[in-house]
């Protein structure tokens, strides 16, 4: 065990050492994007990849907008085992003649985006072209919620899971399950596979429903381990000492394996090597789903940036050895489903959000920042009238029938406290309105010669994440 560890930390020094080397020669930025459930990380990549490579729509970008990047191009990824983000593939189904949504992200991926820079500055005219890698890592921010498993036991874990599932509906039926089961009891393999199907089936519901505590993040996306004893275990109650053998004792030695052999590799092999974070953050969906909802985004956004604090989690110092993510933003997605007049409320609610869990997390030296974006931008504004009153509106096609509709979601606050209040207070709806959510499909559009994709502020997005090295 302590051979391993000594060899590791080896590793990881000569692997960071090499990456010193080689950025001194051609810049390497390693991207990470993230985000809670549905907000939209496969579309923000490839309306990124694709304004960067043309770069009409890209103003805010301040290295397009002086015309100093002479060319860009995708290359061939530098990690041979991590799977290609299909870049082509989903900017057909974005862009296509029928387009559609391409499929959510289910795993990691990556993608090398090399950008042809001339430099500015005093000494520019001295310097010539140089080119700097853009590495963008596709990951389920199910799999970053993780981290806050790591300094948890499976007691603490299952302790916190019970009493904030325990007034929900949607866990009902696992509670009800829970109460028929001796924990004590020798180990029933067949017990055990019921009661984690069920917890499963509750994560599932809990994620359509728009919470965003859904851990273990793996039981969502279990890929080759659907079915292991590593994904087969729940939470329990808590009992005095168990015995060798029952059920609750496997199930607290599957969880401490899941830390072990699913998170840590995660974050030993691809978090500890990224450079900027971007972390997409479906805002209106929460809110839409209510106060409980938006406390759960804000206690998630809390634990996700406990992997952006080394210095207070032992485990992830150890991994990142001394290696920090230097810029992190968060984005509300989706701003297209609001009139332009309404993204100031909902950049403050994002920043409101960040705020929080910002404060909690203390970070150690990295930039952060918030905004309101539209990866692909599928409507177009107008204003209507309405009971004697003109309503700022979106329209768009209707993803469920295709008809176009205008479509009023209410009056976001001026001030987000009123609705991080309502949230903390447990209320279980709004008192002063009802927030709507309409979802819609790609527009239609024939891209201009030179143009990527129509969005709103992933411009301002790349010039956070990457302006500097440009």
């Amino acid at each position: 065990m302590v051979i391993s560890t000594v060899a590791e930390g080896l590793a990881r020094q000569i692997e960071t050492v090499t990456e010193t080397v080689t950025g001194a020669f051609d810049p390497v930025i390693r991207l990470g994007v993230t985000g809670l459930a549905r907000s939209g990380k496969t579309v923000f990549i490839t309306s990124l990849v694709a304004n960067l490579l043309d770069r009409g729509r890209m103003p805010q970008l301040a290295a397009a907008a002086e015309g100093r990047i002479e060319a860009a191009f995708l290359q061939p990824q530098p990690d041979d085992l991590v799977p290609r983000f299909d870049y082509e593939r989903h900017l057909a189904a974005m862009t296509g003649s029928a387009p559609n949504w391409p499929d959510s992200t289910r795993a990691i991926s990556e993608l090398r985006v090399s950008l042809r820079v001339r430099p500015n500055g005093l000494l520019s005219g001295f310097q010539g072209l140089r080119t700097v890698h853009l590495d963008i890592v596709d990951y389920p921010g199910e799999w970053l919620l993780d981290l806050g498993l790591m300094d948890k036991s499976f007691a603490t874990w299952s302790r916190e899971v019970l009493a904030r599932t325990e007034g929900r509906d949607l866990a009902r039926r696992y509670h009800e399950l829970l109460r028929d089961t001796d924990v004590l009891a020798p180990l029933s393999e067949p017990q055990a596979q019921a009661l984690a199907a069920q917890f499963t089936t509750y994560l599932q519901a809990a994620r359509e429903a728009g919470f965003s505590d859904c851990t273990p993040g793996r039981f969502l996306l279990p890929g080759d381990l659907a079915g292991s004893p590593v994904l087969t275990f729940a939470p329990l109650p808590e009992v005095g000492k168990a015995p060798r053998g029952s059920l609750w004792r496997v199930f607290e030695k599957r969880f401490e394996a899941y830390k072990t052999q699913v998170v840590k590799p995660f974050f030993r092999d691809h978090f500890a090597r990224i450079d900027r974070q971007v972390v997409l953050v479906d805002v209106l969906g929460a809110i839409h789903a209510g106060p409980q909802a938006v406390e759960d985004m804000r206690a998630g956004l809390a634990d996700t940036l406990a992997a952006f604090r080394p210095g207070r989690n032992a485990f992830l110092a150890r991994l990142l050895r001394g290696k920090r993510v230097e810029k992190i933003l968060f984005a509300a997605t989706k701003a297209d489903h609001l009139h332009h007049r309404q993204h100031p409320q909902l950049t403050n609610i994002m920043q409101a959000l960040t705020r929080e869990a910002a404060d909690r997390a203390q970070f150690a030296g990295a930039k952060t920042d918030a905004l309101s974006l539209a990866s692909l931008r599928t409507t177009v504004e107008e204003t209507v009238a309405h009971e004697g009153r003109q309503l700022d509106c979106v329209r768009g096609q209707l993803l469920a029938d295709g008809r176009q509709a205008a479509f009023y979601p209410g009056q976001l606050p001026e001030d987000p406290t009123v609705l991080l209040h309502a949230a903390r207070s447990g209320a279980a709806k709004w008192l002063d309105d009802d927030y709507q959510v309409m979802k819609f499909a790609p527009a239609a559009n024939t891209l201009r010669p030179g143009s990527g994709p129509p969005h709103i502020r992933v411009d301002r997005a790349a010039q956070f994440l990457i302006g500097d090295m440009l």
